[in-house]
């Protein structure tokens, strides 16, 4: 349970990560509807995707790239401006030189609420000629901005149906 406020999210999974197998399984679960589609690398965004995105990468034995908050990389980068699931604007950004045109890049994070950040990540990409692959996530929430990812992209995340309300609701 969210200890901290408001401020927070409602819900914290990386404990998920400590547990060998459930690391594991949770992957696994991410990666089975892409098993056959082409993909080039992984990207992982700011910064929890980051864990699920390396591990992904890994089980794939495909690169990782990092999509980041700005101004933490030190080469030319592209930057995107979002809303976070609190509201706050943002600027996301991406190394310009990891991304070729036609690339297929797996999008991955660890929640997706309200859609802004993913959406952002999914621009960064298109916008550097890259072709996205898919999305996945531990949850992506039926938000107006996870519907609309829903609706464009192929998708994976590990909550089952019966429990996705919940989820919706913050239970």
């Amino acid at each position: 349970p969210n200890v901290k406020g408001p401020n927070y999210a409602w819900l914290d999974p990386s404990r998920l990560y400590c547990h060998p197998q459930g690391l594991q399984d949770c992957v696994a679960d991410l990666l089975q509807p892409f098993q056959g589609d082409p993909i080039d690398m992984v990207a992982g965004i700011d910064a929890m995707g980051f864990i699920l995105g390396a591990a992904a990468a890994a089980t794939l034995r495909k690169g990782f790239l990092a999509i980041r908050k700005a101004g933490h990389l030190c080469v030319q980068t592209l930057e995107q401006p979002y809303s976070d699931y609190s509201g706050r604007e943002k600027l996301m950004e991406v190394r310009t030189d990891a991304i070729s045109p036609g690339l297929r890049i797996l999008l991955v994070d660890q929640w997706v609420e309200t859609g802004g950040t993913m959406r952002a990540a999914i621009q960064l990409v298109e916008q550097l000629g890259g072709v996205v692959a898919g999305v996945a996530a531990i949850c992506i929430e039926d938000s107006e901005g996870g519907r609309w990812i829903q609706e464009r992209y192929k998708c994976a995340h590990c909550v089952p149906p019966r429990l996705q309300p919940r989820f919706n609701r913050h239970q």
